[in-house]
This record gives C-alpha cells, sequence and structure tokens, in this order.
C-alpha cells in the first residue's frame, strides 16, 4: 500500500500505473464508510497477490488531487476509488460497497492470474535466452502460452525461438492457433511469411531447392524479379537474414512496388524475426536499437522515399 503526496503523485500513481495498475483510494479521517472500506481493500491487496497496487490519499491533505478527480468523474462523496492503468485514471466506484462487488471492479481491470504467471514465464524465458540457454528459454515460452493462450507476444516468441531451432513442424503447431491473425497482426503474418519460405526452400518433393538454380536466371537477367524473389526465400529458410534483405533490396531498387509490395513486405518480415528483444534500461531512458535492424530500416527507407 502506498500514500500519495503531491510529491510522489506523477511516480508511484501515474508511472507506477504503466506498470501494475493502481486502484487508489480517497479518504478522510473523519469518514465512518472510508474506515469500513480500507481494511477490505487491504485484504484485497494481498488475495490478488500483485495483480494491482493500493494507493491512498488522504482527500483532507491533498484536496488539489481528491478535488480534480471528483470533478472528472462527477462525484462529491467518499471513500471514492479510481483505478489508473497506462497513466490514466479509468474507472472508480463510490461508497464502502460489499468485497464480491470490489472484486467484480477488480477483474475487469487487473490481469488474471493465469494472465501475470504467463508474463512472468515470458520475461525468465527472455533473460535465459540471453544467457545461451535455449531449452530453458523454450520451456518457460511453451509455459507461458499453456497457461495464456491469449498471450501474443509470448507466443510469437515461443513460434520464433522453434523456428530458428528448426523445430518447424513444432512451430506450425504452436502458430496454428493464431493462423487466422496473420491476416490483420503484422508479426504473425511475418511468422508466416518464414514459414512458407521453408516450406519453398524444402518442397514436398523432398529435393531442397538450391541458391545456383536461380544464380543462372539472375545473371541473364537482373530483372528477373521471381528469380531473385525465391533466392531471398531460400536464403530466409536458411537463416541467412542480411544476404535475404539484400536480395529483396535489389529488386526495390529497381521496382519499388513489385507484385504487390511482396518484396517489401517479406523485407519487413524479415526484421520483425530478427529484431531481438529491447534491453531493460533505466526508467526515462530509450533502448538502443540493434544496429543491424537499425541498418537495413534506413536502406528501405531511403529506397521508397526516392
Amino acid at each position: 500500500m502506498i500514500d500519495i503526496t503531491l510529491e510522489n503523485f506523477q511516480t508511484e500513481l501515474i508511472e507506477g500505473s504503466m506498470v501494475t495498475p493502481v486502484l487508489l483510494d480517497i479518504w478522510a479521517e473523519w469518514c465512518g464508510p472510508c474506515k469500513q472500506l480500507g481494511p477490505v481493500l487491504e485484504k484485497l491487496e494481498i488475495d490478488y497477490a500483485g495483480r494491482f497496487t493500493l494507493a491512498k490519499l488522504d482527500a483532507d491533505k491533498v484536496p488539489q488531487i481528491s478535488q480534480q478527480l471528483s470533478q472528472m468523474f462527477g462525484v462529491r462523496s467518499i471513500p471514492f476509488c479510481v483505478m489508473f492503468k497506462g497513466g490514466q485514471p479509468v474507472d472508480g466506484f463510490v461508497g464502502a460497497i460489499p468485497a464480491a462487488e470490489i472484486r467484480t471492479f477488480l477483474d475487469k481491470h487487473v490481469p488474471g492470474a493465469d494472465e501475470l504467471e504467463a508474463a512472468e514465464q515470458e520475461e525468465a524465458a527472455l533473460e535465459a535466452l540471453a544467457e545461451g540457454d535455449t531449452q530453458g528459454a523454450l520451456e518457460k515460452l511453451q509455459h507461458a502460452v499453456a497457461t495464456d493462450p491469449a498471450n501474443d507476444d509470448a507466443r510469437f516468441d515461443y513460434v520464433k525461438l522453434l523456428l530458428a531451432e528448426g523445430q518447424v513442424d513444432e512451430a506450425k503447431v504452436a502458430f496454428a492457433p493464431v493462423i487466422a491473425k496473420a491476416a490483420t497482426v503484422r508479426r504473425f503474418d511475418s511468422l508466416q511469411r518464414w514459414m512458407d519460405a521453408i516450406d519453398f526452400a524444402t518442397p514436398g518433393t523432398g529435393q531442397p531447392r538450391e541458391l545456383p538454380e536461380f544464380d543462372g536466371a539472375i545473371a541473364a537477367n537482373k530483372r528477373d524479379f521471381d528469380a531473385r524473389f525465391a533466392r531471398a526465400r531460400v536464403l530466409m529458410s536458411q537463416q541467412r537474414w542480411t544476404d535475404a534483405l539484400d536480395e529483396l533490396l535489389e529488386i526495390l531498387m529497381r521496382d519499388k512496388a513489385w507484385s504487390d509490395d511482396l518484396a517489401r513486405k517479406t523485407y519487413i518480415a524479415i526484421l520483425d524475426v530478427i529484431e531481438p528483444p529491447r534491453p531493460k534500461v533505466a526508467d526515462g531512458q530509450i533502448p538502443p536499437d540493434d544496429p543491424t535492424v537499425a541498418t537495413y530500416r534506413r536502406r528501405l527507407s531511403s529506397i521508397v522515399l526516392s
């Protein structure tokens, strides 16, 4: 539980709610219902085990904040509770309502226990991967997806790592529940394009496509974009990412919109799958861009804008 003052309002309430939802209890010493509600909220904070933070604000000591929130919600009495998420007040309730009603209110705004566990597993997986423990990362990501199937971040990281490790069949199984999202979610579209490239490079005949079969056509005609694109897809399947990007750039330099933007979309897909997780930095700082991704983004921009 946190006591809110003018000095810590920005850090504890606004910035704090960017990470974890914060329920602000506006109360006063002379308010009987406030004293009834306080212990109930404190117990719920314990029961919810970190899924939200309880903050308290004395309306008499910090009237500037309490009055502003009361005007915002059209409330003239206390206790008055306001839920902050993403740095903004999003909902509230008035009075010492029963615990069951407060739980219903909280459940609309705070992450479920499964969501929280999955997010923790995903973070632990990325830490394991940074330490070189690929198998540990896979196990944690698999657990995160199983715990919270709606966690798209964990699923993206899981499928991406499976593909990187050559576990294509397992990746397709993990991707299947969100395959429809590939039409609207760019990161999933990027994974789909990677899997399509793998399928293209290893057709059903069992005989993998090799780069030399496209080299002759390109040497004879530098504008043979079908051959260039096929070569780029084989390079994608081999995870030779910068070589694939360079091949796609050869198309884009000659025809920016070739085949309904197919080269450009595939180029962007590669950038999506090769971009590593952003490293953690101190509050207020911006994590650095990956140098390879940044370089190839600039190259694409220079072509598109030329």
